[in-house]
């Protein structure tokens, strides 16, 4: 699937948490159409095009989500919130990345993401639970604070509502109030890696995506192959634009 260049309309902004805001684009349908996990680029000027993971699977009529941290002292940050105020209209490039979600494969998902990480499994949880809804799914979101989890309620409600989907938390800091109640639902104090390391999880029988910083996804990984994972079978963005510390990491 090629990359394309559109124009689409803004069809709402909305404030996620006070560190992430939710954009809702509309287009042409063929033209917005994208695999589970990949992402798109958004033009601030001619020499300027910022990537973000979209946040829904394909639904065949042309709406997108996109969930964005804003970062005030960032210049591109802060340029995108402000044309967002005043633009009904973006132009973007999509679709990119090869972090796609494998329909042959049955293996159980151990999706792993970072803060505004969760977009890109967001839209694989949804394709799953559309095409494949008996496939396990263990989805572990890691953040700094509780309200970083901007979209905890949904992540709960998949694990309250699908026999097959769990739902772990993970903050760095206690809990501000209890999670929703569900047997599938549990949260872990502490950093990602550090978590994943004390986890009781086979990791070498799953599809594995991790979405975050190099620094956490690379992290990850070195604890996930202490529990032997299969490589060919993990999946992230970061092998593309990073690949020096994946060659780091293999010679270790």
């Amino acid at each position: 699937m090629s990359a394309r260049t559109l124009t689409c309309q803004v069809t709402e902004v909305e404030n996620l948490s006070p560190d992430v805001f939710g954009v809702t684009l509309a287009g042409r349908a063929e033209a917005m159409q994208h695999a589970p996990g990949q992402y798109l680029e958004l033009k601030l000027d001619d020499a300027t095009w910022v990537p973000f993971s979209i946040a829904s699977a394909d639904r065949s009529n042309g709406v997108i989500e996109l969930h964005i941290q804003h970062w005030p002292e960032r210049d591109n940050s802060a340029r995108l919130r402000e044309l967002l105020q005043v633009a009904n209209q973006l132009t973007l490039r999509l679709p990119s990345g090869e972090c796609v979600l494998d329909r042959q494969s049955q293996r159980p998902l151990m999706l792993v993401a970072a803060g505004t990480g969760f977009s890109q499994m967001k839209a694989i949880i949804e394709a799953v639970l559309h095409e494949q809804p008996e496939r396990e799914i263990s989805l572990w979101w890691a953040a700094r604070e509780h309200r970083d989890l901007y979209l905890e309620q949904l992540a709960s409600h998949w694990a309250q509502t699908h026999a097959n989907v769990c739902f772990h938390a993970v903050t760095e800091s206690p809990l501000e109030e209890p999670l929703a109640a569900g047997e599938r639902i549990s949260h872990h104090l502490g950093r990602i890696d550090q978590v994943l390391k004390s986890a009781d999880i086979t990791p070498d029988t799953h599809d594995v995506y991790i979405s975050g910083s190099p620094n956490m996804v690379y992290a990850c990984l070195d604890v996930l192959d202490t529990k032997g994972i299969k490589l060919e079978r993990v999946f992230s963005d970061v092998f593309a634009y990073a690949p020096v510390l994946l060659n780091m990491t293999a010679a270790l």
